[in-house]
């Protein structure tokens, strides 16, 4: 029997038959694609979506610490701790790397419900979790390029003294933080219907989780009761951990947190993918 061919046709046209599929593995083009599509997407409005955070954050800073005085010092696990060097980390964690982390996210599929452009999402050869990774990664992209024009903003701020002891533990709640807030705007993207949904996620809960947090307070010199709302916060445990990669000492265990924030990112990452893999207010 002749094994070539019929005429007109490939080996590899017959191989890849209608239905089977062709990527068996992890599609680390479209995956690319979809990441540097997110990430342009931030840098053609990068005065508004990276300058304007930045600056808003750099205000917080000038503001309390002229109201309050640069150099009044907080007790945080015993240390006396100068006001400004106790507020500039949770700034950069919580107003310069969290905040935008979920505007980022929290557009993407958001846009494309409303404008009709979600097929371009979801008609790609992409997996459930290629295509939530590269909204995450673009989302935290944004927010480590934020969180570092903040810091090296306030590094060369005077009386402010942000210099790391911990990289390690920096790098690492400044990556817990940063997946927290993209996965919940994830979440908020499927969930959302209009613009107005995002905004009330934004105002009725980032906004009030992140002020209430201990980012300009130590939760050590609260009542019983709001000390017990903040440690039942999440964003406090992010901050802590964050201050702690600066300062060397936390409000809280920096282990423990590290725990709770990784388990709450484990538990919206399949949320969020269950969601995807559903088409839940995507295809509809």
């Amino acid at each position: 029997m002749n094994s070539h061919p019929p005429l007109g046709q490939t080996g590899s046209a017959i191989r890849n038959a209608p239905g089977v599929p062709v990527i068996r593995a992890i599609n680390w083009g479209g995956l690319r694609t979809l990441y540097i599509k997110e990430v342009r997407r931030f840098f053609k409005v990068h005065l508004q979506t990276i300058w304007a955070p930045a600056i808003t954050t750099l205000l917080f800073l000038i503001v309390f610490t002229i109201a309050t005085g640069a150099k009044r010092p907080v007790q945080v696990g015993g240390v006396d701790i100068p006001f400004a060097d106790f507020i500039a980390p949770g700034l950069i964690i919580s107003q310069g790397m969290m905040g935008p982390a979920f505007a980022n996210a929290s557009f993407s599929l958001l846009v494309g419900k409303i404008q009709g452009t979600i097929v371009d999402y979801l008609q790609p050869p992409l997996s459930t979790g290629e295509l939530l990774g590269a909204l995450v990664g673009g989302a935290m992209t944004r927010a480590f390029i934020v969180g570092f024009i903040c810091w090296l903003a306030m590094a060369l701020w005077p009386d402010v003294h942000v210099f790391p002891r911990h990289p390690v533990a920096i790098l690492w709640f400044g990556f817990l933080g940063a997946m927290f807030l993209s996965l919940l705007g994830v979440l908020t993207s499927i969930w959302a219907e209009k613009f107005d949904h995002a905004a009330a996620v934004t105002n009725f809960v980032i906004a009030p989780l992140s002020l209430l947090s201990g980012t300009f307070y130590s939760v050590d010199r609260l009542a019983p009761a709001f000390r017990a709302f903040s440690h039942a916060n999440p964003f406090f445990y992010i901050i802590s951990g964050f201050r702690y990669g600066f300062l060397g000492t936390a409000d809280s265990p920096v282990l423990l947190g590290s725990a709770v924030i990784l388990a709450i990112d484990v538990a919206l990452a399949l949320v969020c993918y269950a969601l995807l893999r559903r088409g839940w207010r995507l295809k509809s």
